[in-house]
Formats: C-alpha cells, sequence, structure tokens
C-alpha cells in the first residue's frame, strides 16, 4: 500500500529472515529499503538535489571532524544498521564510536551492523514531507541506544535536538556535538 511519503509493505516480511531480508535489499539495490520494528519494508523516496547536497555538507564536516579525532566511522544515508528492537534503520548521516564498533565481529561488520549510531542526522526534505514519522524515528534511535540525534526541519528552519530534547528556530544557529561528538560543531547557516 501507498503511505504518504514512503511505500510501506506490509505483511511480507513477517517470515523474512534477517539474511532473507538482506538478500532482497541487495536485489533491489536501487531503492532505499528500511524495515520496522514489526518487521514491515518501508521504501524511502530518493531525496532531491538540494537534500542531497545537504546531505554531503553535513557528512562532510562530521567525516573532517571524525578525520582529526579518530573516535570512530561516519556512514551515509545508504547504510542501514539493525537496532536492538529488531529494525533496520537508515540515517541520513549517522557517527558509530569505536568503543561501540569494536565489540561487533567481523561477518557482523560486513551485514547490517546489530549496532545503533551514537550519533544520528535526519533531514525534513520536500520527499520526507512527515515530520511525525520523522520525530517518531528519531524516537526510535534514541530508545535503540543512540546518545544524540539531530532532526533538521528544512520548511521550518527548526532543529530539533533528541538527547536533550529541545528546539533550535533558525538556521542562523551553531550546533554542537555536546559530549557524544565532542568538539563537533555544525554551522546551519551553511545549509540555510
Amino acid at each position: 500500500m501507498l503511505i504518504a511519503d514512503t511505500l510501506e509493505i506490509a505483511g511480507i516480511t513477517d517470515q523474512m529472515t534477517d539474511s532473507a531480508f538482506e538478500a532482497f535489499c541487495m536485489q533491489n539495490k536501487h531503492l532505499r529499503i528500511e524495515r520496522d520494528s514489526f518487521g514491515n519494508i518501508i521504501v524511502l523516496p530518493l531525496v532531491h538535489t538540494e537534500t542531497g547536497r545537504i546531505e554531503t555538507i553535513i557528512q562532510s564536516f562530521l567525516f573532517m571532524w571524525n578525520l582529526s579525532s579518530k573516535r570512530g566511522k561516519v556512514y551515509n544515508s545508504s547504510t542501514g544498521f539493525t537496532l536492538p528492537n529488531g529494525a533496520m534503520r537508515a540515517a541520513d548521516t549517522a557517527f558509530v564510536s569505536y568503543e561501540r564498533w569494536d565489540k561487533l565481529t567481523e561477518a557482523q561488520k560486513k551485514s547490517f551492523a546489530p549496532v545503533c549510531p551514537n550519533f544520528v542526522v535526519e533531514i525534513r526534505s520536500d520527499s520526507d514531507k512527515s515530520l511525525p514519522k520523522l520525530k517518531a524515528k528519531m524516537v526510535e534511535w534514541i530508545e535503540n541506544g543512540a546518545e544524540l540525534g539531530w532532526l533538521l526541519d528544512t520548511f521550518n528552519q527548526e532543529t530539533y535536538i533528541y538527547g536533550s530534547i529541545e528546539i533550535v528556530k533558525g538556521f542562523d544557529q551553531v550546533l554542537s556535538g555536546e559530549g557524544v561528538v565532542p568538539g563537533f560543531t555544525f554551522d546551519l547557516s551553511l545549509i540555510a
């Protein structure tokens, strides 16, 4: 069934094992696919060019911070993580500390790793019209172990910060990675 801004395929995953789901994703590499904690497959729309530009800017700054701090690994929106609740989710940008990464086996590292990123960024764009769904996804990240999350609402130029639960109004602010990504800051005017 087609639901607003995503395609949710209910029922077909009820009996799908993790390896069958991974095979399904590999057979459909041209799609952005997630799985919720109930086993439903969610096919996400491709992002428009402006959103892709914003993702690239944030990933680049996070990557450069990590290059000098050497604290973990940075991932893009094509990376799936298996969360403790059974969902397989992807963030627009994610950071996993070496402390979490090093606990995984080599086989786990080469799959949709069973690890929740320490820090995630999600971007609301014109292809992600449902703010309530994105907020629910941010809560899911936090409930599964993310310590900090930023939801950037490009429609209203607001940032929702999860972990401390606050709203930053306007894209004329500088965000801080707090203790999760210490020393990392991001100037929102770069994406305004």
